[in-house]
C-alpha cells in the first residue's frame, strides 16, 4: 500500500478511541466525562440517532422486496447472508464483503456492520453478569491462562454500567448469574410461568428459567423512552427504548464538548515511539479518499471489535514489536472463541388453548448453566445455558382455500399452536490453534492485507452438544410439553457473533497481552477493553462485561494519566 501520510500535530488529542460500537461508545462517554478530549475514529459512515433510522417506521409492504434479498446484494454480501437478521428491512448495517474480505482457512461467519454505532445498533441485548464460576474456570481446570480480575473486582462495575445502560430482569438469588441493579422485568408469557415452575419445583431449584435480562427499557430511564414492544429493534429504534452508542453514550459524550467523531477513518496501525516506549498515535486511512492522516494521544484505546483490533495491532509493525504491537508472548491473534448454539428441543404445550398473547416481546427466556457445578462430572468441562420461549403462531399457518367470507374472518382472528423451544449457548475454550493472523496475499478495497481466521469447534464443545439436546428435552417432558424433539442445526464459529478472546488479559506477560486493567503489558498507554480481551468466554452473552471492563479501564486510565503513568 502506497502511502501518502499527511502530518499535522494539530490532530492531537488527550485519547483516541478506535470504534464506536459498545465498548468504544462507554469509552468515550466514560473518558470526556473525566475531562479528556477525546477523538471516536470510526471506520463507516455516521448514523444519526432517530435520523438515519430509515426503515424504523416502515410497513411492510413499503419495501420493495417485502424484507427479501436481492440477487446482487447477496452477491456483494456473500458472508453477510449466512446471517439469518441480515434482511432488506436492515440491510444498511452491513458490510459490504466484496469490499471487505478476508480468508477462511476454515469457515468462519464473521457478521459486521462498519458505521457509527456498529453492533450496537444490532445486537440481541442480552445482558448477564459473570460469576467466579467463569473467571476462576481457566484455573480450576487447567485451559487457557487465569483471568488476573475476579467477580469482586467486576461488581461495582457492573451495578455502574446497568445503571446507565439500564438493564431489566428478575431478581433470582442464582449463585451463577449474578444479580444485577435492574429496571422492572418484561412478564413470562403464561406457558413459560407454567415451564419455569415445573423445572425449579422437579430440580429442586438446582435448575432455573427466569426472563431474559436486555438492554431494553420497561420505564423511562435517563431521558429515554419505555420498549413499544415493537420487536424491530434491528433497524433501529426511534424511542431510544434500547441501549446502543446512538441513544445512551453518544449523547453523553458529546454533551462535555470534548468529543470529536471522525466517521470514514480506517484505522492502519499504532505509531510507536522506540525512546519513549509508548505509542503516540495512529495512522488513518480516509474511507471516502484513501488519503492517510496521523492522530496523535497520549492514551488510545482499542474498541474496533475482536478481529478488527487484532489486525490492527498485528499491523503495527515496528523494531521494537516485528510481529505485532504488545506481541511479544506471541498469543496476539490466537486463543480465538466463539459461543456454540444452534442445538437444543422445542415441543407443544397443552391446556393453553384459551390463553394468547399480545405484543412482541424483545427477549426470552433464559435458563443459566448447571452443568459442572452441582458435583457431577460431564465427560467435557464446563457448560451452558439456554435462550428460547413459548410463542403462539397466528394467522399464518390459515391456507385461504379452505374458508372465505365470514369463516375465512374467523379463521384469521383464531390463533395457532402453542409452540416452546430452548436453544442452547454452549462455551467454547480458549484453544491457542484457533486464530487469526495477516494474510498479505489479498487486499481489501483500500489496499490493505487482510485477516485470515482458522477456527473451529474441538471435541469438548461436539461432546457438549449431547446434552445441549438432551437435557433440553428433558426438562420440557418433565414441565408437561407434548411432541418434544431434539435438533441440532450445526452452526460455526462467528455465527453466535460473541468473537473474543484474541489479545487476552492475564497474569503473566509471557503468555498473555493484557494485564488486569486492560492496558497491554508492553506499551502502558495502549488499552484494549473489546471483546479481543477476553480470557475465557464462559456461556453468557459476553457485551454487558465489556462495557464493564470498558467503565473499569478509563477509571484507571485516567487516574494513572493523573499521576504522569501513562
Amino acid at each position: 500500500m502506497n502511502l501518502n501520510v499527511k502530518a499535522d500535530k494539530s490532530n492531537t488529542y488527550d485519547a483516541i478511541v478506535v470504534g464506536s460500537g459498545i465498548s468504544g461508545g462507554w469509552a468515550v462517554k466514560e473518558l470526556t466525562e473525566k475531562g479528556l478530549r477525546v477523538l471516536l475514529l470510526e471506520r463507516g459512515r455516521n448514523v444519526e440517532h432517530i435520523k438515519d433510522y430509515d426503515t424504523a417506521l416502515k410497513a411492510p409492504w413499503q419495501f420493495t422486496y417485502r424484507g427479501k434479498l436481492t440477487e446482487e446484494k447477496k452477491k456483494t454480501h456473500y458472508v453477510q447472508r449466512r446471517a439469518r437478521g441480515y434482511n432488506e428491512f436492515n440491510e444498511h448495517f452491513w458490510v459490504n464483503d466484496e469490499e471487505c474480505p478476508y480468508t477462511e482457512v476454515k469457515r468462519f461467519d464473521w457478521f459486521r456492520g462498519y458505521h457509527v454505532g456498529g453492533r450496537s445498533l444490532m445486537w440481541g441485548r442480552q445482558c448477564y453478569r459473570f460469576s467466579d464460576l467463569d473467571f476462576e474456570a481457566n484455573l480450576r481446570d487447567g485451559h487457557g491462562v487465569d483471568w488476573p480480575i475476579r467477580y469482586r473486582d467486576m461488581a461495582p462495575w457492573y451495578d455502574y454500567v446497568e445503571r446507565f445502560a439500564g438493564v431489566s430482569g428478575q431478581q433470582e438469588g442464582w449463585p451463577f448469574l449474578p444479580d444485577g441493579e435492574f429496571l422492572p422485568p418484561m412478564a413470562l408469557n403464561c406457558v413459560e410461568q407454567s415451564v419455569k415452575e415445573r423445572i425449579e419445583k422437579h430440580y429442586d431449584r438446582k435448575r432455573i428459567l427466569t426472563i431474559g435480562r436486555v438492554a431494553n427499557l420497561t420505564v423511562p430511564h435517563n431521558g429515554r423512552a419505555q420498549c413499544m414492544y415493537r420487536y424491530l429493534c434491528n433497524r433501529g429504534c426511534p424511542f431510544g427504548a434500547y441501549f446502543s452508542t446512538q441513544s445512551a453514550t453518544l449523547p453523553a459524550a458529546m454533551a462535555t464538548g470534548k468529543l470529536t467523531l471522525r466517521p470514514y477513518a480506517i484505522v492502519n496501525s499504532v505509531l510507536y515511539d522506540k525512546d519513549t516506549k509508548r505509542a503516540k498515535g495512529v495512522l488513518v486511512i480516509d474511507a471516502e479518499t484513501h488519503e492517510t492522516t496521523e492522530y496523535y494521544a497520549n492514551v488510545l484505546f482499542f474498541n474496533a471489535s475482536t478481529l478488527a483490533t487484532t489486525f490492527i495491532l498485528l499491523n503495527s509493525i515496528s523494531e521494537a514489536h516485528p510481529n505485532g504491537l504488545g506481541n511479544g508472548s506471541g498469543h496476539l491473534g490466537h486463543n480465538l472463541m466463539d459461543h456454540h448454539f444452534r442445538c437444543g428441543a422445542n415441543g407443544e404445550p397443552e391446556g393453553f388453548e384459551d390463553r394468547t398473547i399480545y405484543g412482541r416481546r424483545p427477549t426470552g427466556i433464559y435458563i443459566p448453566r448447571f452443568r459442572n457445578i452441582h458435583g457431577e462430572k460431564r465427560d467435557y468441562v464446563r457448560g451452558f445455558g439456554y435462550q428460547g420461549g413459548a410463542n403462539r403462531s397466528g394467522w399464518q399457518n390459515t391456507v385461504a382455500e379452505l374458508a372465505f367470507g365470514r369463516e375465512l374472518k374467523g379463521a384469521l382472528a383464531k390463533p395457532g399452536k402453542w409452540t416452546i423451544g430452548l436453544n442452547g449457548f454452549g462455551e467454547t475454550l480458549p484453544y491457542y490453534e484457533n486464530r487469526a493472523y495477516i494474510d498479505k496475499t489479498k487486499q481489501d478495497k483500500w489496499g490493505q492485507p487482510v485477516l485470515a481466521i482458522d477456527c473451529e469447534y474441538k471435541a469438548n464443545e461436539l461432546k457438549m452438544r449431547e446434552d445441549m439436546m438432551n437435557d433440553a428435552a428433558e426438562m420440557l417432558e418433565v414441565a408437561g410439553i407434548k411432541n418434544v424433539k431434539t435438533y441440532d442445526e450445526k452452526a460455526y464459529p462467528g455465527a453466535a457473533i460473541h468473537e473474543m478472546g484474541t489479545a487476552r488479559m492475564g497474569k503473566d506477560p509471557k503468555t498473555s497481552i493484557l494485564n488486569e486493567w486492560n492496558q497491554l503489558h508492553e506499551v502502558r498507554n495502549v488499552f484494549v477493553t473489546d471483546g479481543s480481551c477476553m480470557t475465557s468466554s464462559a456461556c453468557q452473552n459476553p457485551s454487558l462485561t465489556y462495557m464493564a471492563l470498558t467503565a473499569r479501564a478509563c477509571d484507571y486510565a485516567v487516574k494513572e494519566m493523573k499521576k504522569n503513568n501513562l
